[in-house]
């Protein structure tokens, strides 16, 4: 399914839901965080997903982790909480989701790298790389949330 994000744009259609949701942040043994290439709107991301019913939000992070990338990981803390009612994200079908969204640190078990009907490219890569990529400036909260090693959760 096919979606907009708007990211404080007067434009953006109201919102008619909330899903809670959760990004990852799993480095390799380099310090290189795992990015995934998303089919749905073609940016760069963290992995991540919407919760599902009957399952823990740090549940979802290692679910939708495995699911859009082959890696194993366990949720060892957490970045921040992401609840910006400015970004919204309108899917084809209707929906015109709020954000909220949890990002997790993470530790890597293992796994192999691939991708799935979610995303077309998934790789590790190095931070400073990062600006070649496209990335939701959202989405790049939370990734310099996670390199400036904050001492406590971002919460907003």
């Amino acid at each position: 399914m096919a979606r907009i994000d708007y990211f404080n744009d007067p434009n953006a259609p109201a919102a008619n839901s909330v899903v809670p949701s959760v990004t990852a942040v799993v480095t390799d043994e380099a310090g290189r965080i795992l990015m995934v290439h998303k089919t749905d709107n073609d940016l760069w991301a963290l992995p991540g997903g919407g919760m599902d019913l009957g399952e823990s939000i740090a549940d979802a992070a290692v679910r939708e982790t495995k699911e859009e990338t082959g890696i194993d990981i366990e949720v060892t803390g957490l970045v921040g909480v992401y609840t910006n009612p400015r970004h919204v994200l309108a899917y084809d079908d209707g929906e015109v989701r709020q954000q909220f969204s949890l990002c997790f640190t993470t530790r890597m078990l293992g796994g192999t790298l691939r991708t799935s009907s979610e995303t077309k490219e998934v790789q590790f890569v190095a931070p400073g790389d990062l600006d070649t990529l496209n990335i939701h400036p959202s989405m790049r909260l939370r990734i310099d949330h996670y390199v400036e090693g904050r001492a406590t959760p971002y919460i907003g």
